[in-house]
């Protein structure tokens, strides 16, 4: 299957409403009237698309009708496509050769953080990397376990310590380890909750510390992991990570069919991220660099 089949797939929920929506406004005149942009604005909210970025778009429209006097479903389209491109930054993740890169992931719990960074473990080495992780979410059992299975099941080497222990010390045997068994791609597994947001973020920020500290050559990416599910309140949890990581990058995890996908249009609109990866299933082979224009295509309706 190809990514933009992956991508429509995912999509299918939330393209089939905007499709229904669109069609139904165009289906009179053909061409759209003041009317019918106050409803498409709605309905790029009703998918998620985040108050600011739905406003944006359809002022861009305006504007174009405005400015050439063309109302038609074609002309509307392109431009809301043009839009929402302009919105959306991709970046994607690169592991060099003989060089340790680490990747810090980040985000509350649920959203898939020991799974994606299984899925990168496993991309990564078929592509020849050395590959470690380490489980600093040393405050679940379960969580240490869960990545123990999948150091397993993908045969990665996994540092971990036992439950409760610190986190960071984790962080700091692991990258001493990495340095040692020259490791190119070092993944850190952290907790999403403590008892408190901000012993959780100074948590983050102390391993942070520790890895600026012993390896200051390396390259690190801090990845913000984001159940697409979860709607505009992964906004807000976007803004409180970023404060505590200096995150780089999101992951949006769960882009298969039960979530309302015009999530990335508000996360990249809201905070200034790029998007780097995309879940579209659960199988180790299902996680997909993000890609802006095969996501537009697989979520607005066809032209």
């Amino acid at each position: 299957m190809s990514l933009f089949d992956r991508f429509k797939n995912g999509l299918t929920k939330t393209r089939d409403f905007m499709t229904a929506s669109f069609n139904r406004m165009a289906a009179g005149f053909g061409v759209f009237d003041d009317d019918m942009l106050d409803e498409l604005e709605m309905t790029l909210i009703q998918a998620d698309c985040g108050i600011a970025a739905s406003t944006e778009a359809v002022e861009a429209i305006r504007e174009h009708i405005r400015r050439t006097g063309d109302a038609s479903r074609e002309g509307v389209l392109r431009v809301l496509h043009e839009s929402l491109a302009s919105m959306l930054h991709e970046k994607k993740l690169e592991v060099e050769k003989d060089q340790l890169t680490i990747y810090l992931m980040v985000g509350v719990n649920g959203t898939g953080k020991t799974t994606t960074s299984a899925k990168l473990a496993q991309r990564a080495k078929k592509e020849g990397r050395r590959v470690m992780m380490a489980a600093a979410d040393t405050f679940r059992a379960a969580a240490v376990e869960q990545l123990k299975v999948w150091g397993e099941r993908t045969q990665t080497a996994v540092i971990a310590h036992e439950t409760g222990s610190d986190p960071a010390a984790v962080v700091f045997d692991a990258i001493g380890a990495a340095k040692a068994r020259h490791t190119e791609l070092l993944l850190v597994d952290t907790a999403g909750r403590l008892h408190t947001k901000k012993n959780l973020m100074e948590e983050l920020a102390k391993i942070r510390r520790v890895i600026d500290r012993e390896a200051p050559d390396a390259h690190v990416e801090t990845l913000l992991v984001i159940d697409a599910t979860t709607g505009q309140n992964a906004i807000i949890q976007a803004r409180a990570f970023h404060e505590a990581t200096r995150v780089t990058g999101i992951a949006l995890t769960k882009l298969d069919g039960s979530a309302k996908g015009g999530v990335a249009v508000a996360m990249a609109r809201e905070t200034g991220l790029p998007l780097c990866l995309a879940g579209l299933g659960e199988g180790a082979d299902d996680l997909s660099d993000f890609d802006r224009d095969l996501f537009l295509q697989a979520l607005l309706p066809e032209a």
